[in-house]
């Protein structure tokens, strides 16, 4: 198996989707109730701080910080930066928040970048005050199309020798039930949920288009260096993609399943 390089983010490319990226991120936060407005706030993996600006606007007194390690998605993100709301370099799996020191901490679509990141959601709920909240959603559309067909061509004889193993997240996110069997024995007050979205895209290779952004990354950073076997790739990956999301009179059904959980600590 290949080591695969931190894959490189491409901001504008994310957020060609903004929309159907930032919706999950809405209906997770229409979830969070605390007893009261939360004073400060953690957002790791902020990408490019638009999910973020969310949290601004429900709780603008408090003090949030985004935390993320692409230097490309920070920059970005700054565009929203103010007076109670800035952005920091931070790697998920070192982080580790001071005891008691947030009152929400949430995770938007990055735990699957993170392998073994159920074993730090203890240390994470540490960082909690009494009665904080830690909250996420996860991608959990990996035995979809998009990602089957991905993976099978990186371990094909064509691109087994550079991609093997490059990006591969299936066994990284958690059951639903498994998620909230974690969270209930850490003594969490526990939501767990889970909702397939039928995400109606629009444009050329559509499908293709969304993954540029996000399952794609690790191959493209891979192959940073080949702009041809880049390209040979990109077309064999998209001419399966379109075999596998026909598109209909008002555009082509991309079904997306994400996982839920928002956790209150005692």
């Amino acid at each position: 198996m290949t080591t695969s390089p931190s894959p490189v983010w491409d901001p504008s490319q994310y957020l060609r989707h903004e929309g159907h990226r930032t919706r999950p991120f809405a209906d997770l936060l229409s979830r969070i109730t605390p007893a009261t407005p939360p004073a400060r706030i953690a957002d790791l993996g902020c990408g490019a701080g638009n999910a973020t600006a969310l949290l601004a606007s429900r709780w603008p007194d408090a003090r949030i910080t985004g935390y993320d390690n692409s230097r490309e998605m920070l920059v970005k993100a700054q565009q929203y930066a103010g007076e109670n709301l800035d952005f920091a370099y931070a790697e998920a799996s070192t982080w580790a928040p001071a005891p008691a020191s947030y009152d929400l901490i949430v995770s938007n679509a990055l735990l699957q970048w993170v392998p073994g990141h159920a074993s730090l959601i203890e240390g994470w709920l540490e960082g909690l005050t009494p009665g904080g909240t830690f909250a996420f959603q996860v991608p959990g559309n990996f035995d979809a199309p998009s990602h089957t067909i991905l993976a099978g061509l990186r371990e094909s004889p064509r691109w087994r020798s550079r991609l093997s193993g490059t990006g591969d997240r299936a066994a990284a996110v958690l059951a639903p039930a498994d998620y909230l069997s974690l969270l209930t024995s850490l003594g969490c007050a526990a939501d767990v949920w889970e909702t397939t979205y039928l995400q109606l895209l629009t444009g050329e290779d559509p499908v293709l288009d969304w993954v540029k952004g996000t399952a794609l990354r690790p191959v493209l950073t891979a192959l940073a260096d080949d702009e041809e076997a880049a390209a040979a790739f990109t077309a064999e990956y998209a001419t399966a993609l379109r075999e596998a999301y026909p598109p209909g009179p008002a555009g082509t059904v991309f079904p997306f399943r994400r996982i839920f959980a928002v956790a209150v600590r005692p």
